[in-house]
């Protein structure tokens, strides 16, 4: 069975700072492209950031230089710091794995960032 178990959010000053973590349990970790997606109330879905197997970055440019993603294979771990963070990164943060085999979601973990 696959796990993927967001932690780490919760409401924060703007200017203040998060850790996301997303611990995977059923899926090949090493094997699994890992990615930090959000939803905010009313919007799509959107990428925020991206890590690959080889551990290569992307980052969407309303977070680059504040958001920093990385992945620890020997715990099946992939973390989001969120610096600096502002009220319109307010949202829903959700994990993603993806390799050739399957993709799959976490449940999300709410990020609030009051003004």
């Amino acid at each position: 069975q696959v796990q993927l178990v967001e932690s780490g959010g919760g409401l924060v000053q703007a200017g203040g700072s998060l850790r996301l973590s997303c611990a995977a349990s059923g899926i090949i970790f090493s094997d699994s492209a890992m990615g930090w997606y959000r939803q905010a109330p009313g919007k799509q879905r959107e990428s925020v950031a991206v890590i690959s197997v080889g551990g290569g970055t992307d980052y969407a440019d309303s977070v680059k230089g504040r958001f920093t993603i990385s992945r620890d294979n020997t715990k099946n771990t992939v973390y989001l710091q969120m610096n600096s963070l502002k009220p319109e990164d307010t949202a829903v943060y959700y994990c993603k794995s993806e390799s050739f085999r399957r993709t799959d979601w976490g449940q999300g973990t709410q990020v609030t960032v009051s003004s």
